[in-house]
């Protein structure tokens, strides 16, 4: 399948132009490196289509290479999970599946260097020391204690952290570079710390791990990947995976570029705090349909085509902003709005019943799958004297402001005849039950002259339902950029999950996962496996102004 994600030119693309022409590399080669440490989210879309999309696009190749560095935060469930939304949003890595503990062997000899070469010291302040003699952005930082031990005694003491003879925390292995750096990243930053962790590839072989950004580099180098490309949050960190590679023996020396992250309005892109929402259970896991995780899009009923679509649009810069979450709902709806086959659904059931049909009358009307493509075929839908129509469709008092069946005026029914509600019947706690109404069977498919029809509503016969539950879905965050917040847990939507029952069409069609419920929204059959009953979850309504407003 080829997969365009690159339509638009922008300044990475112009680089890799530059230095194709000008030979530097004879072609191209790029890295998706996610971290094991959770589901990937919509933000990780964005650097899976720009990196796999430029290979693509060039005809070079992609790898994908697990930064396994932290075994206390992986898990195999989230590789396999990883794996999977790549697949799912179309693109396929270069070779085997790469992961930095591929390269444990070699990152230690190039530790080991690094010490001959009086480039880096095993220090044993702790975590909170080492952070108090960094410093500030206003002061310079101080140097450790350890900082000039010998290089026979820093060669001695990483081999004691290498044969565990340290517990957690007590030591670690620095760079000796600069503590009066303007760059806090520069003031001897850790190569290699001390983790107790089974290892989901290694198992018990290693009780040190090399740091994101020693590991990242010299994996880099050894792939020959030819552009680097991360996020603005990394511009900094470019100086190290400079100093780092310049300072061994290594042939290949990669360029690292940065571009803007995603951000997107009312959306936390943090896996660890998505993490949070798992663990504190705000959510129900990391596919449930309102996280901007892949999986939880996926979930949701959005498609690979409109993520990419989505990616697209919003192009590649260094400028930061915040996203409309519009401009992602845009690209499923216009997608949706030509491929979902249109169905009926009642999502809050209340019976009609035209008192002037006979209770046994039934009719067929074959009405259209899709309005504008008749080459998605026709449907039977059964007309019947009782009827669902939905609730919220219904106004016993007209305000001249309500579009439904009021009582006393004419609504016209989907694809079928105008009828009139005559009376309302209502149970002893004042709770409408039926609604009585006349049915005017000389008004299939005409306009009659001089009767005022107010609106269309969609309907249902009693004998032609299947019984289902929706699931309704709005922002789970109730500010703009939750991000920014401290506190972000305070600003979680409490009504951004609703369940609804009612009723679809008996004869839907359940090989397509995804419809057009007239005048709901589009939904799409909820796949999780724990699930007995039929579930529609709620993708996106029809337009930005098209959400009903339910009466109190």
């Amino acid at each position: 399948m080829k997969i365009s994600t690159h339509s638009n030119s922008n300044f990475i693309k112009k680089i890799i132009e530059k230095d194709l022409k000008d030979k530097k590399y004879l072609s191209l080669q790029t890295r998706f490196p996610p971290e094991p440490n959770g589901y990937l989210h919509i933000g990780h879309a964005k650097s899976i289509c720009l990196n796999f999309g430029l290979a693509q696009y060039y005809k070079g190749k992609c790898n994908l290479r697990f930064d396994d560095t932290n075994p206390i935060k992986e898990n195999i469930e989230y590789i396999h999970a990883i794996k999977k939304d790549i697949k799912w949003l179309g693109f396929k890595w270069n070779g085997e599946i790469l992961y930095s503990s591929k390269y444990f062997n070699i990152l230690n000899k190039y530790a080991i260097e690094l010490i001959n070469k009086g480039l880096a010291y095993v220090d044993k302040l702790n975590k909170e020391e080492i952070r108090k003699y960094r410093g500030t952005l206003k002061t310079p930082g101080i140097n450790s204690p350890y900082r000039n031990q010998s290089i026979a005694e820093n060669i001695l003491l990483f081999k004691k952290m290498k044969n565990g003879h340290f517990p957690t925390g007590s030591v670690c292995l620095r760079a000796k570079i600069n503590m009066n750096s303007p760059f806090m990243i520069m003031r001897d930053p850790v190569l290699y710390r001390i983790i107790f962790s089974k290892h989901h590839q290694t198992q018990d072989k290693w009780c040190i791990y090399p740091t994101y950004d020693f590991s990242h580099c010299i994996s880099d180098a050894l792939e020959g990947i030819t552009h680097s490309i991360c996020t603005l949050e990394f511009q900094d960190n470019r100086r190290l995976y400079d100093w780092i590679l310049n300072h061994i023996t290594i042939q290949h020396h990669p360029n690292q570029y940065e571009y803007s992250r995603l951000n997107l309005e009312y959306t936390i892109l943090s896996k660890r705090k998505l993490n949070i929402l798992v663990t504190n259970k705000i959510v129900n896991g990391w596919d449930d349909p309102r996280m901007p995780t892949l999986s939880g899009l996926r979930r949701r009923g959005y498609t690979p085509s409109s993520i990419r679509k989505f990616c697209d649009n919003i192009g590649i810069t260094k400028q930061d902003n915040l996203i409309e979450t519009s401009s992602l709902e845009s690209c499923i709806r216009d997608e949706l709005n030509k491929t979902a086959p249109r169905n009926m659904a009642v999502l809050n059931p209340i019976k009609i019943l035209l008192c002037n049909l006979p209770e046994n009358y039934q009719e067929i009307f074959m009405v259209p799958n899709h309005p504008a493509n008749n080459r998605m075929g026709f449907r039977p839908l059964l007309f019947t004297n009782e009827l669902y129509i939905d609730y919220f469709d219904f106004y016993e008092v007209d305000n001249n402001k309500n579009y439904g069946l009021i009582l006393g005026k004419e609504i016209r029914l989907r694809y079928g005849y105008i009828i009139k509600a005559i009376e309302v019947k209502k149970d002893n706690n004042n709770n409408i039950v039926q609604i009585i109404c006349t049915c005017d069977k000389n008004t299939l498919g005409k306009n009659p002259k001089n009767r005022q029809v107010k609106g269309v509503i969609h309907w249902l016969s009693t004998k032609n339902t299947l019984p289902a539950f929706f699931h309704l879905y709005e922002k789970l965050f109730t500010i703009k950029n939750p991000e920014k917040e401290k506190d972000f847990l305070n600003y979680v939507n409490p009504k951004s999950f609703l369940i609804k029952k009612g009723f679809v069409e008996l004869n839907i069609k359940k090989i397509n996962n995804i419809f057009q419920f007239e005048r709901e929204g589009y939904f799409c059959i909820d796949k999780n496996d724990k699930n007995t009953d039929l579930i529609f979850n709620k993708i996106i309504n029809l337009s930005n102004t098209n959400k009903k407003i339910d009466k109190k």
